[in-house]
């Protein structure tokens, strides 16, 4: 059974950090790509960030250069280190995960950046 546990979201003010955890179980982590989704109220759900099993890395424009994706393969977690944030990153964010033609979401974290 697959089951992804995020963690790590909260209130901060605009240009502070937060970092995202995500904790994987039920799939052969170390293969696997994941990525990071966030839905804000009113809008779609949107990739945020992706990193594959060799580590190679994708990201939203909005959010180069300010957020970084990485994974531990030992703890199987994916995360999501967010610096410099802004009031529109405000969102609830999601952990993903394709099996096959099967989507895969944690249960999501609210982020919140205050101006």
């Amino acid at each position: 059974q697959v089951q992804l546990v995020e963690s790590g979201g909260g209130l901060v003010q605009a240009g502070g950090s937060l970092r995202l955890s995500c904790a994987a179980s039920g799939i052969i982590f170390a293969i696997t790509a994941m990525g990071w989704y966030r839905q804000a109220p009113g809008k779609q759900r949107e990739l945020v960030a992706a990193i594959i099993a060799g580590g190679s890395t994708n990201y939203a424009d909005s959010v180069k250069g300010r957020f970084t994706i990485s994974r531990d393969n030992a703890k199987n977690t994916v995360y999501l280190q967010m610096n410099s944030l802004k009031p529109e990153d405000t969102a609830v964010y999601y952990c993903h995960y394709r099996r096959g033609v099967t989507d895969y979401w944690g249960q999501g974290t609210q982020v919140t950046v205050s101006s």
